[in-house]
């Protein structure tokens, strides 16, 4: 059973891969969530929201240009609790122990399905992950 208390974050500048993880989500009954497209509403939810987030799933390519180290803003962020960085590979991984625990780092350029339930079932211990609605099914090792 999903913690429907869960605030998730997705930030992508793309719509279909917000709506694709978001979708993918809904199935798994996480439905707080808040997708953003731009840095600047990002750090708007982020830093002046009242609670803090869950999971922030973002894109290592969702900064652009900018100089923006977005790997020590979700190890260090208190309004984060989970943070997976999705098309990481020019990332370098966390070397501190601790903050790996708060980090994933992913080379996928967009999470499937298996990846997203993963994903939950770290966040959110409680989680049942073997099945949805039958039709597609997660081994866990």
């Amino acid at each position: 059973m999903s913690n429907k208390a869960l605030r998730v974050l997705i930030a992508d500048e793309q719509h279909f891969h917000r709506m694709k993880i978001e979708r993918e989500l809904n199935q798994m009954r996480y439905f707080r969530i808040a997708p953003v497209y731009q840095l600047e509403e990002l750090l708007t939810l982020v830093e002046y929201g009242c609670e803090p987030f869950d999971l922030l799933i973002v894109n290592a390519d969702f900064v652009g240009e900018a100089q923006f180290d977005l790997l020590a803003f979700c190890q260090d962020n208190q309004q984060l609790h989970h943070a997976f960085i999705y098309n990481g590979q020019r990332l370098q991984p966390p070397g501190n122990v601790a903050r790996q625990q708060r980090v994933q780092l992913s080379r996928q350029s967009l999470p499937d399905w298996a990846a997203l339930h993963r994903l939950m079932a770290w966040v959110d211990p409680e989680v049942e992950t073997f099945s949805i609605n039958n039709s597609r099914k997660l081994h866990i090792l």
